[in-house]
């Protein structure tokens, strides 16, 4: 189908909506890895790293279009147990054990965003003792935070390749054509990059929600390795647990400034 075509079909135009949407949801799960990574560095790189992880994200998600018939070979099995999982109630076995790439950079993914996310946890509870790879935003600049910088862009690429991915797959299921797909990235991820700034500063300025994101990436660092085993959970389930949460939190939020505001002596 040619591009005037393209723009004159509603259901070009609903699959791109219907893409956007979809790309949105998922990409959820990058940003806030990438808020908290960036937030570890030294304020006048942290836009600047968000901005980064972005404009990465966008040229891996473009270049795997491109590469659109050797990323579905992905899907084919690599490697193969020879294991059957226990029979389900319909005689299946519950998880695989013939991994595709697909599932290999999905259980690679899962595992680390498990040991970062739990790093970050322990880091949070210790209060800030350990520094770890990342540069402590009041030790000042130098090589030091050249390095950090360059770790946390690291780690954001590593991130980045792994839903880009599960990203890039989940489109083609839902559309054959190339154009849709890059419009419906390159969307979403000026969405994210105008999202990224407002997300960071709420996160920094609200610590609470910071062991609340991190949980949500341990989440979705378990359901990336079941993904990646054959155990397919629902994400709209792992989505609207978190959001509930968030919920709650906000609340709690609100709640805590406004008794702040109460108890503050009144000018006058």
């Amino acid at each position: 189908m040619d591009f005037l075509a393209l723009l004159t079909d509603p259901a070009a135009w609903a699959a791109l909506l219907t893409l956007i949407t979809l790309e949105v949801v998922l990409g959820i799960d990058n940003l806030v890895f990438i808020a908290i990574l960036s937030n570890k560095l030294p304020p006048e790189l942290q836009q600047k790293a968000r901005r980064i992880g972005l404009a990465l994200a966008l040229i891996m998600r473009i270049a795997l279009l491109m590469l659109i018939g050797w990323l579905v070979t992905l899907q084919a099995p690599l490697i193969d147990l020879g294991l059957s999982g226990t029979p389900g109630p319909h005689g299946e076995p519950t998880f695989e054990t013939a991994f595709s790439g697909r599932d290999l950079i999905l259980i690679a993914g899962g595992l680390f965003l498990l040991w970062k996310a739990t790093k970050e946890i322990h880091h949070t509870l210790d209060g800030g003792e350990e520094s770890g790879e990342l540069l402590d935003p009041h030790k000042g600049p130098g090589g030091a935070a050249a390095m950090s910088f360059a770790a946390a862009i690291a780690q954001i690429i590593a991130l980045d390749i792994v839903f880009s991915v599960d990203s890039i797959l989940t489109a083609v299921g839902m559309t054959d054509e190339i154009p849709i797909m890059i419009a419906a990235v390159v969307i979403t991820v000026g969405i994210m990059l105008v999202a990224a700034d407002p997300l960071a500063r709420f996160i920094e300025h609200n610590p609470s929600l910071v062991m609340l994101a991190l949980a949500f990436l341990v989440m979705i660092g378990l359901v990336l390795i079941a993904d990646g085993f054959g155990v397919h959970i629902p994400k709209g389930y792992v989505y609207a647990a978190m959001g509930f949460s968030a919920l709650v939190e906000t609340l709690n939020i609100m709640g805590r400034n406004r008794r702040k505001r109460r108890a503050q002596p009144s000018r006058g």
